[in-house]
């Protein structure tokens, strides 16, 4: 498949093996500066953002949006050549926007996310195969301090695993997870901003509470297969061809937008 930005063949092999691969700078660093300040002052983000109890005492901050966009610099990001065209290597056909979510862990109070599949729960969305798979850019220093994202390498060639309440979000079966924690190699995903993970929805994962002083914010952009079209209808969206924008559309419309917020708050 050409793209600008196609992986090399170590990086297909190892997303087949691991489940999951590190792309540093995937934006850089005027980009990364620009969906910070952006998202950090979107009126939209504060207002649409809901929290979901962990578990553990604490709870997560996030916005979920299922339209892919047409005028922000998300939209810009979720259709970019970059990501797709990455997205469509490691799963093998054409994708299409799924959702997109920024996840806000706060100094002291963010919360963590129980070990899960993402598949666990989209299998409910009526997706016949797990052939799905996210983009997570790191907005802020991902690290182990501030609850940066924990994963079970190679943990996506077993399979879905059953799935339960865990707080308001939906876990992994604690005792499978147990068993797999003794057998398997655990890894902390720390991120510089700008930096991404793209990872496959049976990869099993999680992250801590952030207690640090520091922020940790994600911007997660998930796909799905055109073969994968769900059989039903669901809180996600069923298949539409994803146009695919130029990458440099991503600093003119990060500039645009930041440009419309400034002029908003004068």
């Amino acid at each position: 498949m050409p793209s600008l930005h196609g992986l090399s063949t170590d990086c297909l092999v190892q997303f087949q093996n691991d489940g999951f691969v590190v792309v540093e700078n995937l934006l850089n660093v005027e980009e990364i500066e620009l969906l910070r300040r952006i998202a950090t002052s979107d009126c939209m983000m504060k207002e649409q953002s809901y929290n979901r109890d962990d578990g553990e005492g604490g709870a997560v901050k996030l916005m979920l949006r299922n339209e892919a966009g047409d005028d922000d610099i998300y939209a810009a990001i979720a259709r970019s050549h970059r990501v797709v065209d990455r997205m469509e290597q490691l799963l093998d056909g054409e994708v299409y926007h799924y959702h997109q979510k920024t996840i806000m862990k706060e100094p002291k109070v963010g919360g963590a996310w129980a070990w899960h599949q993402d598949y666990g729960y989209w299998y409910h969305n009526g997706c016949l195969l797990p052939d799905m798979g996210s983009c997570m850019i790191a907005v802020d220093r991902s690290t182990k301090e501030n609850g940066c994202l924990q994963v079970v390498r190679g943990s996506h060639r077993m399979g879905r695993i059953e799935h339960g309440p865990v707080g308001e979000q939906t876990g992994a079966d604690p005792e499978r997870v147990a068993a797999i924690l003794e057998r398997m190699e655990l890894v902390y995903v720390e991120l510089e901003p700008g930096s991404a993970v793209f990872f496959h929805s049976n990869l099993l994962h999680r992250s801590n509470q952030n207690r640090s002083e520091d922020p940790r914010w994600v911007f997660i952009c998930c796909y799905n297969t055109k073969r994968n079209n769900p059989y039903r209808e669901s809180r996600h969206p069923r298949y539409a061809p994803l146009e695919k924008w130029d990458d440099s559309r991503i600093l003119e419309m990060g500039r645009f937008q930041w440009e419309r917020i400034s002029a908003n708050e004068r």
